[in-house]
């Protein structure tokens, strides 16, 4: 995952996560994206200073549906703030209601669908990082989403 840290034509700057560079792209050039505090389509990459790494092992990641925020490696925890928090909860919401969790089958189920072998449906659960990395190769297209609290717990 590629954290940018993002401005809007109205100067707000909010960061965005993304699979890679060609994802932000996209969602870019589709009007996909935007401002988190104004709505503002207009949506770019600000400047960033660089990711220094210490030389210290990479933890390891394993993306998961958990009701915890999961801090991306390298980064500080940080307060999310309560609108975006709130946003979460919504989509939350209604990927339970309208998907099948499938726990830690995700990336069997997701590659069978994209060979056709199961039948399509939204689905959400777990995958670990190299499960991750053989979809992104089969050209199989995920979105991990940050899985905070229920809105009612």
């Amino acid at each position: 995952m590629i954290r940018y840290q993002l401005r809007c034509g109205a100067g707000h700057e909010f960061e965005g996560w993304f699979p890679g560079s060609a994802a932000f792209e996209r969602q870019a050039a589709g009007g996909l994206l935007s401002c988190p505090h104004c709505g503002s389509p207009d949506v770019t990459r600000a400047l960033m200073a660089p990711a220094v790494h210490t030389g210290m092992p990479a933890r390891q990641v394993k993306e998961t549906a958990t009701p915890a925020t999961p801090t991306p490696p390298g980064h500080a925890p940080q307060a999310m703030p309560d609108t975006m928090v709130a946003l979460l909860q919504k989509i939350r919401d209604t990927v339970e209601a309208q998907c099948d969790d499938v726990g830690d089958r995700f990336a069997e189920e997701a590659l069978g669908m994209h060979r056709g072998e199961r039948e399509a449906r939204g689905i959400y659960g777990s995958m670990t990082e190299q499960e991750h990395a053989e979809l992104d190769e089969a050209g199989v297209e995920v979105h991990a989403i940050p899985w905070v609290r229920r809105a009612d717990s």
